[in-house]
């Protein structure tokens, strides 16, 4: 009987505290991080030069300091005066670095300073390892900034102290709209230059992507998104503004015969030769049938990498390429494959043609070790491509925020085999190269391992065909 009514007590007095008042209600939202007014992203670097860009918000007057890390040696000291007709934007240009050096900078504005460093690349013949990540595809549509957690992915790549990032295409989503986010830059589709400008200001000022930039050198190129979705450049009004705003933002200088032009190469070390494509400014329109005088390069870009990729002394050639080289993207075929979903090929579609010259080029060549980076699947998965003995590796990452997809059938005009995959899942590629090995893996917004790759570098052989 006492048991009976200890326990109607107990209950009684559970009940009681349930329905009574107190400070045990649902949890409060945690607050983000506070936006820093101050944005600083280190891109561009090489050898003997990089660059800071640097956005204050304000018209405050900037002074930079940098200096090598070890003071042994003087440092430099800068001041800028941001402009409101430039969206408030500074990129101070670093000439003379010593290679290989590891740099410590200061920022300092009226409100508030931020320090970080960057380490410029080895020489061309220096024999020393090189780590870097790769993914792309940030903010899609219903996968924009967390209202607490912002872009969660950049801290545990952030911890990963890269030498650099690939930022390979999707750096916004122009075109999409993000109604449910709380900050600005995701209501609204761009159609302006100051629209683009905000959309590249939302991502840039997330506290976790500005965990990475600060202290990860960036090399970043363009894919649909970044305008428009599929658009092909020479037939796209939006293209001038949001090329525009992508240079803007991501200190991007063509050379002065060609200010516009993205594409772009970095030696890193005697192990690492970078080439990154524009794979939209000089695309034919996607409908266009296939054949010789489609392209995706046009003829000077295509030209520039077949050259460049021969004549390059580093171990690993690296090419940076924003679409997949086999794999089915849409009804609209907007990447280099002409299959279909289920992998075999549609006449007349995708860039095949010009795809396949230049894979049958490097052959003809004997380029050895090419490995090209890509994203756009929005899942992650490692390629062998087989052309009669001739391999070439396809390493797929992404998406960082935006819709999750999963494997799909190869292009089986490439041979093609999976050397694992993962989908479903925000996730970054990681590769550290060690003279002549390579070594791949794919982490999830963690940072833990979900897939993981070692290839040794060879020397092609045999006739050419």
């Amino acid at each position: 009987m006492r048991r009976r009514q200890l326990l109607r007590r107990l209950a009684l007095a559970f009940l009681l505290c349930g329905a009574a008042p107190s400070a045990l209600g649902p949890a409060r939202p945690v607050a983000n991080e506070r936006e820093a007014a101050l944005l600083v992203t280190v891109a561009e670097v090489g050898a003997d030069r990089a660059v800071l860009w640097l956005r204050s918000g304000t018209t405050d007057r900037l002074r930079v300091s940098v200096a090598p890390a070890d003071a042994a040696a003087a440092g430099h000291t800068f001041e800028a005066q941001s402009r409101a007709d430039w969206d408030h934007i500074v990129r101070v240009p670093l000439e003379g670095l010593r290679p290989g050096t590891r740099y410590a900078y200061r920022v300092e504005s009226a409100s508030e300073r931020v320090e970080g460093g960057f380490t410029s690349a080895p020489a061309a013949g220096a024999d020393a390892p090189v780590r870097f990540l790769w993914s792309g595809d940030l903010g899609g549509g219903g996968h924009c900034r967390d209202v607490e957690d912002g872009y969660p992915i950049f801290h545990a790549m952030a911890r990963r102290h890269a030498d650099f990032f690939l930022f390979v295409g999707d750096t916004i989503y122009a075109d999409h709209v993000c109604r449910a986010a709380p900050h600005d830059g995701t209501s609204f589709v761009a159609v302006s230059l100051d629209a683009y400008r905000a959309k590249h200001r939302y991502n840039r000022a997330d506290p976790a992507v500005q965990s990475l930039l600060r202290g990860t050198p960036v090399y970043a190129t363009w894919d649909d998104h970044d305008v428009t979705n599929n658009f092909s450049g020479p037939t796209e009004p939006l293209m001038p503004i949001g090329r525009r705003a992508f240079r803007d933002y991501w200190a991007i200088e063509g050379p002065a015969e060609e200010p516009d032009r993205l594409y772009r190469s970095v030696r890193w070390g005697r192990s690492v030769e970078v080439f990154i494509l524009d794979t939209r400014q000089y695309r034919s329109r996607n409908t266009d049938v296939d054949g010789p005088g489609k392209t995706m390069l046009g003829a000077a870009q295509r030209r520039w990498l077949l050259d460049g990729l021969s004549a390059s002394t580093a171990t690993w050639k690296v090419v940076v390429s924003s679409v997949p080289l086999g794999i089915f993207t849409g009804s609209v075929s907007d990447s280099w494959t002409s299959a279909n979903m289920f992998g075999y090929p549609r006449p007349g579609a995708g860039f095949a043609h010009e795809r396949d010259l230049i894979l049958r080029t490097l052959r003809e060549r004997r380029v050895s070790n090419v490995v090209f980076l890509g994203a756009d699947v929005h899942y992650a998965q490692f390629l062998r491509h087989d052309l009669g003995g001739y391999p070439v590796y396809e390493l797929l990452a992404g998406p960082l925020a935006a819709r999750q997809g999963f494997p799909r059938f190869l292009d089986r005009s490439l041979n093609s085999r999976s050397l694992g995959s993962l989908g479903l899942a925000n996730n970054f590629g990681e590769i550290l190269v060690d003279g002549g090995m390579l070594r791949a893996w794919i982490r999830d917004s963690t940072g833990a391992t979900r897939v993981k790759l070692k290839l040794s570098a060879q020397t092609v052989t045999g006739d050419p065909i």
